[in-house]
């Protein structure tokens, strides 16, 4: 059967037309972005972040340019499993069960093994596995259900570049989302007999609020955001010459999300401009 978003147009306005999808750290960013896509694309969209006053303000966003999208939004802490379940049950009461999780939430920290207490190594494995466990706890019966219904769903987790490419500065969440692309794999064996995908992304340096606050505090002022990044660009090495945009990553999550990648599972898209130096 043809896929209902392959049409003259990638991104039918009406592509996902009657399905829901549920992205964490949806405030901002690639999740914003995400977001954005997919009602673009047709879907209601559940979306939660910590950030009661970033949250609002994207909702806010995206209601005023989207007045007819449906929209569920709710402050959430993704290391909260009762807080996820309870989100889980709101947004199914407000949209309907989902078929569609993106797992979004967690940041980098920047430190050395020397410089790398216990607690912060404690700290660092919770958010990254547990980020991915509650939300797919709280969601796998919706998904499972919908599979069944729609004929497919699918989890997609972003990750980073550092699971395949190690950085002796980050090494505690280069170990952790190692781990998290072992974990997706796993998954994805244990949930096709449910009907449920299981993929992920592999993200290099894409715009961000982190790279916009680096650039304000640059010593060389002369130089212009579109010059400082390439500038950046070239010192990391990238093919391509520039950092990723936010949209960038949230096409190839669109793509592994919907009936586009309907065969592919346990897989992982690599997003980093040619980054990536791993076979």
């Amino acid at each position: 059967m043809t896929s209902p978003l392959i049409s003259s147009s990638f991104f039918s306005p009406h592509a996902l037309a009657g399905r829901v999808a549920v992205v964490t750290g949806g405030s901002s960013g690639i999740g914003l972005a995400t977001v954005e896509l997919l009602l673009d694309c047709g879907a209601a969209v559940a979306l939660c972040g910590r950030n009661a006053e970033r949250l609002d303000s994207a909702a806010a966003g995206l209601r005023a340019t989207r007045p007819q999208a449906r929209i569920f939004a709710r402050t959430c802490d993704v290391l909260d499993a009762g807080a996820m379940r309870g989100f889980a049950a709101e947004s199914e009461a407000a949209l309907g069960p989902a078929s569609m999780l993106i797992n979004n939430a967690g940041q980098g920290r920047v430190s050395t093994f020397a410089d790398t207490d216990d607690k912060a190594w404690t700290d660092e494995l919770h958010l990254k596995f547990f980020s991915v466990i509650h939300p797919t706890r709280a969601f796998l019966p919706q998904l499972t259900a919908q599979s069944a219904v729609l004929g497919d769903a699918a989890i997609v987790c972003a990750n980073s570049l550092l699971a395949r490419q190690p950085e002796p500065h980050m090494v505690a969440t280069s170990a952790a989302r190692a781990g998290l692309l072992n974990l997706v794999r796993s998954l994805a064996t244990e949930f096709a007999p449910q009907g449920v995908r299981v993929n992920g992304i592999l993200i290099g340096l894409i715009e961000s609020g982190q790279w916009r606050r680096r650039f304000e505090a640059r010593e060389d002022k002369s130089l212009d955001w579109a010059a400082w990044s390439q500038q950046l660009a070239h010192d990391k090495h990238i093919p391509l010459g520039r950092l990723g945009l936010p949209t960038e990553a949230a096409r190839a999550i669109l793509f592994l999300a919907t009936p586009l990648s309907s065969y592919t599972t346990g897989a992982h898209l690599d997003i980093s401009g040619g980054h990536s130096r791993h076979a």
